[in-house]
């Protein structure tokens, strides 16, 4: 896996052994990035259920001011800690080990510009995310991106106060493009 496009293109990231965490292609990842184009930039980025940190790594290469990333195993923790001073990214990441639905929950408020999550496929962990959010006052026209199964049914947000702004089906697995609804 590497760094996509920016200033840290084409260096090469770590990734923990196992199962744990599925790194995106770096095509999908282009694919994604492409994708957000005029989202990217200076944007407060947040990558839950961040594994090795290779999305909000690629966000900061791509111009992104600030990048909180959101782990709860302490070896994938530890990877994208090293990887963000492999990259000379460290100054503009935050790495914290923590439950991604827990810190979601414990926001006083959203001060992101973009969300990204990518949760183990089949526990339903977006849908809880997704509901401690609804609950939130946004500061920013945030928008969120969630990958999943290409299967994955995503017609509860709307009752949740969002709207599907996008959708991407790969061969396996999708990216669903999500905006909070105004009140």
């Amino acid at each position: 896996m590497r760094v996509v496009a920016g200033t840290a293109r084409s260096l090469i990231l770590k990734t923990i052994d196992g199962l744990d965490t599925r790194p995106t292609t770096d095509r999908i990842k282009e694919t994604l990035f492409n994708m957000l184009t005029g989202y990217v930039c200076d944007a407060k980025f947040l990558d839950l259920f961040a594994g090795s940190g290779g999305i909000g790594i690629e966000a900061l290469s791509r111009g992104a001011a600030s990048c909180t990333f959101v782990e709860l195993n302490p070896k994938a923790v530890s990877c994208i800690k090293d990887n963000l001073t492999h990259t000379k990214l460290s100054d503009r990441g935050r790495v914290l080990k923590y439950d991604a639905v827990s810190y979601v929950s414990g926001l006083d408020k959203v001060d992101f510009d973009v969300i990204f999550m990518d949760p183990p496929y089949g526990k339903e962990l977006e849908k809880s995310v997704l509901m401690a959010l609804s609950n939130k006052e946004f500061t920013e026209d945030t928008l969120i991106v969630v990958e999943a199964t290409v299967d994955e049914d995503f017609s509860y947000v709307s009752s949740l106060g969002f709207d599907i702004i996008k959708e991407k089906k790969y061969k396996t697995n999708k990216h669903i493009f999500l905006e909070k609804r105004e009140m």
